[in-house]
C-alpha cells in the first residue's frame, strides 16, 4: 500500500504474488494495513478489489492520484479501522482464533503487531526475509536505515514461528546473525514473464544492435559506476548501454555522470518503463548486465535468463545457486574480463529465437512448499 502507483520492485512483486495466492486459496484470509492513524482490516472482497490498483502504476493517472485513490478504496472497503492501541480488539472481533499471520514485505513488523497477533489470536507467525543487505553493506543504505533494519531482524528472530527465505544464501547469511534462529524453509521465488510490448518503448528505443541492458534502481549496491567506467574505457565505439531504472539514494557521483552523458552517446538512462516495454528491451539485447555487489535473489536476472538472453553477472553465491551455469560469471574486480565478455557478446550474430536453456522456479512450486507449512 505504501508503494501504490509506483513501478513494482522485486519485493513488491513477491507481495503481489502472495496476495493473489492467498485469495486463490480456499482458506479464509484477511488483510492488515498500517495507515497513518492506525490499522485497517480488509476481508477477501476488500483485498480482491485492491489487486489491480496494487499491480503497478496506472498509465492514465498521476502516481500521487493513484495512491490517494487506492487508500480511499481501502478505507471504504474496510471491515475494521482502529487506532494502534485497539489493534487486538479489532483482530479478536473479526479474525478466527488460531490464525496464521503471514508477512512477506519487510514492513509492519513492529513489536506491537507481532505481539498482538500472538496474544489476541494465538496466531502462528511466518515472515519472509528477502535479504540482509543493509547489514552486509551499511554504507550503501539510506541514512538512518540500518539500525531499524537490524532491529526488525532481531524482532523476527524472537517472535516468528517460521522464517521463509528466498534462497539458501539468504538463509545462511541471516541465520549467522541470529542467536537462536527460528524454524526456516527455503523456497525460490517464482518467475513470471510479462509479454513484450515494443510499442510501449520511448522514442529511439530499442537502439540499433548491439546493445546491453542493466536493470535496477540506481543505487550504490547495484554498482552502475562500474559499468560507466568500463563503457568509458571502451570509448566511442562501445556498444549501446541502456540503464533502466529509477534513481535511488546515496549515489550523487553516478547521478552527476548520468546527467553529463552526451545525447547521442553510447549510454542512455531510462526510467519508468512498463513491464511490457522492459521485456521488449531485454529480449532484443545482446546481453543483460548485473555487476551488483549483493542480491537476496535477483528476480531481474532470473527473468532475463528465462527469456534466453545472455547474462554477465558478478560472481555471487546466490546467482550460482539460482542460475547455475547459465550466466557468464565475472568478478567486478576484473574490469578487463567484463570488457572482453561484453565485446564477445556484442559481436555475436543475432538469432531470431534464442534457445531457452533455463527453467525458472515457478510460483506454483513456491506456494506448494510454503502455504502448506504456514
Amino acid at each position: 500500500m505504501r508503494r501504490a502507483g509506483k513501478v513494482l520492485t522485486g519485493v513488491d512483486r513477491v507481495e503481489l504474488a502472495y496476495l493473489r495466492a492467498v485469495l486463490a486459496d480456499p482458506v479464509p484470509a484477511f488483510g492488515l494495513i498500517r495507515s497513518k492513524l492506525g490499522y485497517i482490516l480488509l476481508d477477501e472482497a476488500g483485498m480482491q478489489a485492491l489487486v489491480t490498483p496494487l499491480s503497478g502504476p496506472d498509465r492514465g493517472l498521476d502516481p500521487s492520484a493513484h495512491r490517494t485513490r487506492t487508500w480511499r478504496k481501502a478505507r471504504r472497503l474496510a471491515v475494521g479501522r482502529v487506532v494502534p492501541t485497539l489493534l487486538g480488539r479489532m483482530l479478536r472481533l473479526h479474525v478466527p482464533q488460531g490464525a496464521a499471520y503471514l508477512n512477506v514485505g519487510h514492513s509492519n513488523l513492529t513489536a506491537r503487531v507481532l505481539r498482538t497477533v500472538q496474544s489476541a489470536l494465538g496466531a502462528r507467525t511466518a515472515v519472509m526475509i528477502h535479504d540482509i543487505i543493509p547489514l552486509e553493506f551499511p554504507d550503501y543504505q539510506r541514512d538512518g536505515a540500518v539500525a531499524p533494519f537490524a532491529a526488525m531482524v532481531d524482532r523476527v528472530s524472537r517472535f516468528a514461528d517460521l522464517i521463509l527465505y528466498n534462497s539458501h544464501d539468504t538463509a545462511r547469511l541471516a541465520e549467522a546473525r541470529m542467536v537462536q534462529p527460528p524454524r526456516a524453509i527455503v523456497a525460490h521465488l517464482g518467475t513470471e514473464l510479462a509479454a513484450a510490448r515494443s510499442q510501449d518503448l520511448p522514442e529511439n528505443l530499442p537502439p540499433p544492435r548491439p546493445y546491453f541492458v542493466c536493470v535496477g534502481t540506481i543505487e550504490p549496491r547495484k554498482n552502475h559506476a562500474f559499468l560507466l567506467d568500463i563503457w568509458e574505457e571502451m570509448g566511442t565505439d562501445a556498444p549501446r548501454l541502456i540503464i533502466a531504472g529509477s534513481r535511488g539514494w546515496k549515489n550523487e557521483d553516478v547521478f552527476d555522470r548520468l546527467d553529463r552523458l552526451p545525447p547521442n552517446g553510447p549510454v542512455r538512462e531510462v526510467a519508468g518503463l512498463s513491464d511490457g516495454a522492459l521485456a521488449a528491451l531485454i529480449e532484443g539485447a545482446n546481453g543483460v548486465l548485473f555487476p551488483t555487489h549483493a542480491e537476496g535473489f535477483g528476480l531481474p536476472a532470473t527473468e532475463a535468463a528465462a527469456r534466453g538472453v545472455p547474462l554477465i553477472v558478478n560472481d555471487l553465491n546466490v546467482f550460482r545457486e539460482i542460475l547455475g551455469e547459465i550466466p557468464v560469471y565475472a568478478s567486478v574486480s576484473d574490469r578487463y574480463l567484463w570488457i572482453n565478455k561484453v565485446k564477445e557478446l556484442a559481436e555475436a550474430e543475432p538469432t531470431p529465437s534464442r534457445p531457452k536453456q533455463f527453467e525458472p522456479p515457478t510460483w506454483d512450486a513456491h506456494f506448494k512448499t510454503v502455504l502448506r507449512l504456514t
